[in-house]
């Protein structure tokens, strides 16, 4: 049987296998025919492509309103003259995240590359070497959802790995900091943390002190999300058989060399699948960056179409968020299933 008459046999079976897979499919393609005759008629048969606000009509997409509007959907309002350094921002944290994915690049060099890429984000986004430096009130768009999600997610990472042998430590007060911090941060809602970084911590600040807003911000999102992820960590270290520790113990490894070299790469390869579910998940919480003031993508796009000359067009604007949103996305859940695949296969051999 060759793999085209595999792939629809097995599109047959789950398709009309049963009556109850025949009867769901019957209704999702009753609901389809219902949705996609509108959707495409408005996206494609009404819709107007080119000119200005006057020439569209509320009957079909205004696909104009994104081709005047996507710089600032993109990029809020950084200086037009100076937009080649956000794109410059997102081309790094693209390499530095792609590099990340490669299992041959894991490694010593890439620890140092993540700081210095980082550093290298901060200062272009910053203006830095330009006779005026750009506040960062007027970063916005993607470079800033990117930003705040690789940095705050790739910091909160090792300060969860501590936080999850914490919290399995027999040290009694150290285990309870673990506990009585995760659970703190665990129920405290994501707005709440913002808002302490914006109102409460510089008043915690001595007199004359002061941090940038974006900083600030990344600051408490890495503390509040490495709770998350430390629960998730401690999961795979949980779900490994105790003879693994004994084992490395009896061959003389001391316990940060045991859970460097047998214990953590383990409990990384079990938890991948929740790992990317946290990250999909955090993607999609950098929206609530708004509440503070911060334009990241979805922001900038609402605000797009408040422009007094494009004003409404709403539907077009979240659509194109949707899509950078979903590549992202979908893009995060292949590679994780190609991962699990790739560890599983070198676990096999």
């Amino acid at each position: 049987m060759t793999a085209a008459t595999r792939t629809l046999a097995t599109l047959r079976t789950g398709l009309f296998g049963t009556r109850t897979n025949t009867l769901v499919t019957a209704a999702t393609l009753l609901l389809l025919s219902q949705i996609l005759p509108p959707l495409f008629r408005w996206a494609v048969l009404d819709a107007t492509f080119t000119g200005n606000a006057e020439a569209c009509t509320r009957a079909g997409a205004c696909w104009s309103f994104v081709a005047a509007k996507l710089r600032f959907i993109l990029f809020a309002f950084y200086p037009p003259d100076l937009q080649w350094r956000p794109v410059l921002v997102i081309l790094l944290l693209a390499a530095i995240l792609t590099a990340s994915a490669v299992p041959r690049f894991w490694g010593r060099p890439l620890l140092f590359a993540w700081p210095l890429t980082i550093l290298a984000c901060w200062l272009l986004m910053q203006g830095a070497f330009t006779s005026t430096p750009i506040p960062s009130n007027q970063w916005g768009g993607l470079p800033v959802t990117l930003f705040v999600w690789a940095v705050c997610f790739a910091a909160a990472t090792p300060i969860a790995v501590l936080l999850a042998l914490a919290r399995r430590s027999t040290l009694g007060g150290l285990r309870t900091f673990s506990v009585l911090y995760i659970e703190l941060m665990r129920g405290t809602p994501m707005v709440g943390i913002l808002y302490v970084a914006m109102l409460i911590l510089p008043m915690a600040l001595p007199d004359g002190l002061s941090f940038d807003k974006m900083l600030r911000a990344i600051v408490m999102v890495t503390l509040f999300w490495a709770a998350y992820i430390a629960e998730v960590i401690r999961a795979g270290l949980q779900a490994l058989p105790a003879g693994q520790t004994e084992a490395a113990t009896a061959l003389g490894l001391g316990f940060w060399r045991t859970q460097q070299l047998i214990v953590l790469p383990q409990a990384f390869r079990i938890v991948i699948p929740g790992l990317v579910n946290l990250a999909i998940g955090f993607l999609l919480a950098t929206s609530l960056l708004a509440v503070i003031g911060i334009f990241d993508l979805l922001n900038a796009a609402r605000a797009s179409a408040a422009d007094p000359q494009w004003l409404g067009f709403y539907n077009e604007a979240y659509i194109v968020v949707a899509v950078v949103y979903f590549a992202i996305c979908f893009g995060a859940s292949r590679y994780s299933r190609w991962l699990e695949r790739r560890l599983a296969a070198g676990r096999r051999l």
